[in-house]
């Protein structure tokens, strides 16, 4: 409850949100953020008005970043604009493009002459550590002091800044934090963690073999799911993206556009 002590620990955080996915399963064609939530408001205008209303209580200056795909770049960048006199610095920037696979030859689709916008695919979340710093934002944020990015989904609006962790973090000088919350009926697709070869790892329904599906969406098993919410610290991010020390677990999700069956990770 100390503001100048709280707003010490805000001004080392930056909030990124995910924008890189089209709001095609809800009806709409471009990014799944502007979709209309309530009063009129979308998704981003709620995101904006939450660190707003954090930055006028404590005096803070927390920045918010709008991590795009090449499917939501130029929508979003029409967008913001409307935030234009806002009281808060956004930032957008794009996460990295990968062709499509063709799933019986394993050779990329735009060689194969499919060159407009089906042939590519942005990659999954673990694409935004290369790409916050490909894209200079990364050091943008050290230099102005940031320490820590909370990361979540731009249609996550339950994802909100907690102090706690942030204190926590910060002075047990953590480096990476994924909430994650009681699995319910409600959500049985939700990643969960289980221990593998000696860590705690990530695990995603695609991962998961047909014949076990039925397993992993038991609530009684698996009783916890990864919300995608995130803090990790940018010192952090930047030694090990120059290390080229992240590896990622490569999941394969197979589509089918056009009649052809592809992969894309």
């Amino acid at each position: 409850e100390d503001l100048e002590a709280t707003k010490a620990l805000l001004d080392k955080l930056a909030v990124l949100k995910l924008n890189g996915g089209l709001g095609t399963t809800m009806g709409c064609t471009g990014p799944k953020s502007v979709i209309e939530v309530r009063n009129g408001f979308t998704f981003l205008d709620l995101i904006v008005l939450q660190i707003e209303s954090l930055n006028k209580k404590y005096g803070s200056n927390v920045p918010l970043l709008l991590m795009n795909s090449f499917n939501t770049h130029e929508d979003t960048l029409k967008i913001v604009e409307k935030y234009a006199n806002s009281s808060i610095d956004i930032h957008t920037f794009n996460q990295s493009q990968y062709p499509r696979v063709v799933a019986d030859e394993f050779l990329p689709w735009p060689s194969k002459g499919k060159t407009d916008k089906d042939g590519w695919y942005p990659p999954g979340h673990g694409d935004i550590f290369p790409s916050l710093m490909n894209s200079g934002k990364l050091d943008l944020l050290l230099s102005q002091g940031k320490e820590y990015v909370f990361i979540a989904n731009s249609d996550n609006l339950g994802a909100i800044v907690d102090m706690k962790i942030l204190n926590h973090l910060i002075h047990k000088q953590n480096e990476y934090c994924m909430e994650v919350t009681p699995k319910t009926l409600a959500d049985v697709k939700g990643g969960t963690l289980i221990s593998y070869e000696g860590r705690v790892q990530l695990l995603e329904i695609a991962q998961v073999p047909d014949a076990h599906v039925d397993e992993f969406k038991s609530i009684e098993k698996f009783k916890i799911f990864n919300t995608n919410n995130l803090w990790v610290n940018l010192k952090a991010i930047k030694r090990l993206v120059e290390a080229d020390a992240l590896k990622m677990e490569i999941i394969p999700n197979p589509k089918e556009v056009d009649t052809v069956n592809f992969f894309r990770v």
